[in-house]
């Protein structure tokens, strides 16, 4: 059974980081699955920031977060951390990570059949 929960979350100044992690759990060393990140503002729908694949290289940003996020994987503990610097208020909402099998990167929430709970995220000063 796959399982991914969140953490990291919290309430952080205009400006400053967080560090949000993914672990993961019942995928097999020999898959080859692709975990990506979500959030979903106040009031919006569900948006995809950004994915990683088998490789470190094999990354992918939206333009919304490309330059300030960075998505890395800890191959040893299963956990996939989304480094978060220069937050802005309107990065607050529910942050989700998600897995899916196959190689394919893509932020297209749908492709993804594996959903964590979520953690949030308040930039606020």
């Amino acid at each position: 059974q796959v399982q991914l929960v969140e953490s990291g979350g919290g309430l952080v100044q205009p400006g400053g980081s967080l560090r949000l992690s993914c672990a993961t759990s019942g995928l097999t060393a020999e898959e080859n699955y692709v975990i990506g990140w979500f959030r979903q503002a106040p009031g919006k729908e569900r948006e995809g920031l950004s994915c990683i694949g088998e490789s470190p290289d094999s990354v992918f940003y939206e333009d919304a977060v490309k330059g300030r996020f960075t998505i890395s994987r800890d191959y040893a503990k299963n956990i996939i951390y989304l480094q978060m610097n220069s937050l802005k208020s309107e990065d607050t909402g529910i942050y989700y990570c998600a897995a899916r099998l196959g190689r394919g990167l893509t932020t297209l929430g749908f492709q993804y059949p594996y959903w964590g709970q979520g953690t949030q995220v308040t930039v606020s000063s």
